[in-house]
This record gives C-alpha cells, sequence and structure tokens, in this order.
C-alpha cells in the first residue's frame, strides 16, 4: 500500500468519523442553545430599552441602577445571600462527612434503620414543615435571623449530603485507612489526612448543591424573615418585582435574575469536573 492511499484512507476515516458526531453536535447544541435562550434573553432584555421600566431610552444599565438602590440596597441584599450560602454549604459538609463516614465505615445497632429515616425525610415536603421550625426557631431566638435561615437550609441539605457522602467513602478501599490506622493514625487521623483528600469531589458536590439551595431559595426567608434589611437577594428581587399599583417591573426584575443566576454559573463552570466525578463515584464499585 503506498503512502498516497495511506493517507487517503486516513481522510476517508476522518471524515466518517466527523459524518457520524455530526448529529450528536447538532443535538447537544440546540439543547444548549434551548436551555441557555431564557438566560441570554433576559440579560439582553435587562440593558434593552422598554417603556415602564428604568431604562427607556437607549441601551444601558438604569435596571441595575435600580435594582442597587431598592431599599437596604443590592450590596446588602447580596451580602446576606452569601452569608446564609456559605453558612450552609460549611454546616452541611462537615455534618455529612462525619455522617457519612459514619455509615460508610462503622458498624453500630440499627446503622440502616437510621439511615433510611434519614433518607425518608426526602419525602417530606419542604412546605409543610417551615410552620412548626417558625416556632422552633422563635422559641430559640434563631427567627427573623439568617443563622436561623441556613439552619433550616441546612436540615433540608442533609439527607442528600449524608447520602452522596456515604456514596463517596464507600468507593474508597478500606485497606488505605485500615494502612493509616496500622501507622498509629486514629479514626480521626485516618478521615481528615487520607479520606477527605480522596472523597474531594463528592465533598464539592455536596457542596455546590447546597450552595445553589441556598442561594436560590425563597419560600424559607419569606416565612422566617421579616427585617425587609434581612432579606436575601430573592426575596429582594420578588419584593422589587411590585411597585406602585401593583405595577411589575419587568427591567428590575430582569436584572435581579441575571444578578442571581451569575455566581450560579461561574461556580458551576468552575466546579464543572469535580461536580461530575462526585456523580460518578461509587458508580462502579463492584
Amino acid at each position: 500500500m503506498t503512502i498516497a492511499s495511506r493517507r487517503q484512507d486516513r481522510r476517508m476515516l476522518s471524515i466518517g468519523s466527523l459524518l457520524l458526531r455530526t448529529p450528536y453536535w447538532v443535538l447537544t447544541g440546540g439543547l444548549a442553545l434551548i436551555f441557555l435562550y431564557p438566560l441570554i434573553w433576559t440579560a439582553v432584555s435587562s440593558v434593552a430599552p422598554k417603556a415602564g421600566t428604568s431604562q427607556v431610552n437607549g441601551w444601558g444599565f438604569g435596571n441595575y441602577v435600580t435594582l442597587g438602590n431598592y431599599q437596604a440596597g443590592i450590596v446588602q441584599y447580596f451580602a446576606n445571600s452569601v452569608f446564609v450560602s456559605l453558612l450552609t454549604v460549611v454546616l452541611t459538609l462537615v455534618i455529612s462527612l462525619l455522617g457519612g463516614y459514619a455509615f460508610a465505615r462503622f458498624r453500630f445497632p440499627g446503622k440502616n434503620l437510621l439511615f433510611l429515616g434519614t433518607l425518608a425525610i426526602l419525602m417530606v415536603p419542604y412546605a409543610t414543615v417551615l410552620i412548626p421550625l417558625y416556632v422552633i426557631l422563635t422559641a430559640v431566638g434563631l427567627q427573623n435571623t439568617l443563622v436561623g435561615v441556613a439552619l433550616v437550609m441546612t436540615m433540608f441539605q442533609l439527607p442528600f449530603a449524608t447520602f452522596m457522602m456515604r456514596i463517596g467513602f464507600e468507593s474508597i478501599p478500606r485497606e488505605l485507612d485500615e494502612a493509616a490506622m496500622v501507622d498509629g493514625a486514629s479514626s480521626f487521623g485516618a478521615l481528615w489526612h487520607v479520606l477527605i483528600p480522596a472523597v474531594k469531589p463528592s465533598m464539592i458536590t455536596v457542596g455546590l448543591f447546597a450552595f445553589l439551595a441556598a442561594w436560590n431559595d425563597f419560600i424559607a426567608p419569606l416565612i422566617l424573615i421579616n427585617d425587609s434589611d434581612k432579606f436575601t437577594l430573592p426575596l429582594a428581587v420578588a419584593n422589587l418585582r411590585v411597585q406602585v399599583q401593583g405595577i411589575v417591573d419587568y427591567g428590575a426584575t430582569e436584572a435581579g435574575v441575571v444578578v442571581l443566576a451569575l455566581p450560579c454559573i461561574v461556580l458551576f463552570l468552575v466546579l464543572q469536573r469535580h461536580y461530575v466525578r462526585g456523580f460518578l463515584s461509587g458508580a462502579f464499585k463492584g
């Protein structure tokens, strides 16, 4: 076979491979456009001229100025959401890490029953327990506080987070922590020095889910927060939406949606690789 014929065969193979991949790229590209179109439309509309908004003449950031000057200011509401989200992430990671480690590595009476009870919380409708939680938080002095909102969000994240962390720990060979214990490490030492680096993808997945849930949640702050200065960003945007005589300020609302979406998009793009690995951990465990 001559060099020219080999090159021609390679060219035909590459063309055939391209033809096979074309439907895949067309399908995935079309789905991406479908999902991205509402966000792109919102971002464009937030700076486009529109009657009845703060940006009437020409393109500009008038709607963002209105959003920034609303009551306590966008910076205050953004900081409130950041505080609630980060506290939720920290509490969820710490508790689910210890809980997943215990369920994956230790034997104790009622282990499986306790784990099933933890997962059963996922079947409880979210809104049905907010009123009892409101009463409990009032009794302990945490109603109308951002810490109380973070505790509620943590409670609802823990079942899924514990499940994910247990899968992550079970995907790691027991020989790793057993070897660390043979070298003199305690159970906590093996967890800290050996297992935590190994379950990093699962931790990132849990943390990302907890952040997104706390950042975007509207119902819990609506019920638990009374002081407008303590509103989270979703609650502030919802209140900004309806102005005098029930007129909807679509421009400011669209600006608020963009501000809400940007941190989520950035975090997901940065952590996407670890997020996928976290979901796949334990999937091929024998």
